[in-house]
């Protein structure tokens, strides 16, 4: 059984969890999330300020759900009280992004600038090489940044692309002269 399971994930003051049916609702100063859970594998309890999972049959695929909805639970919490942020480096001469309306625009080598809509519920800003993605949603912020990352990953050369704040990017040394 999962370790994160096992106690029971307190609710903050602010926050107000509740469940309908197969939907857990979400509600805090940020906003609000809502995810649905099988009710058939684990059991989702809300009850005296605090969330508690149950196994309903003891499976393998039980065991690996009770965690993952732990830890599903923990994020929205997290993200309707502090929310997400991801931030990315772009790095390279002539590298540039700017948000435009509900638009990221970034000029990234190619002969066309890229233009990637941002999400609805995400925000994005972009000062000199750094863009910082925000939102509630922790799957949504992390995968809209992981698509931005996708469109020029960092080469190994020069470093050139896009990286995460933090990530280390591990360079190969060039050509040789004799």
């Amino acid at each position: 059984m999962s370790r994160l399971s096992k106690q029971p994930i307190a609710i903050p003051v602010g926050v107000e969890v509740t469940k309908n049916g197969e939907m857990l609702s979400v509600k805090g100063p940020k906003g609000e999330l809502s995810r649905s859970f099988k009710d058939d594998v684990v059991a989702v309890t809300v009850e005296n300020g605090a969330v508690t999972f149950k196994k309903q049959v003891d499976t393998v695929f039980s065991r690996a759900l009770i965690g993952t909805y732990a830890s599903h639970v923990m994020n929205m919490i997290e993200g309707v009280t502090n929310g997400f942020e991801k931030k990315l480096v772009v790095e390279g001469v002539g590298f540039r992004s700017e948000v435009k309306g509900k638009n990221l625009e970034m000029a990234l080598g190619f002969s066309h600038p890229v233009v990637m809509e941002i999400p609805e519920g995400l925000s994005a800003t972009a000062d000199k090489n750094i863009i910082t993605i925000s939102g509630i949603d922790k799957e949504k912020t992390m995968q809209f940044a992981a698509q931005v990352r996708a469109k020029k990953k960092p080469e190994p050369y020069k470093g050139k692309g896009i990286r995460y704040e933090g990530e280390i990017i591990r360079r190969k040394q060039g050509k040789k002269s004799a």
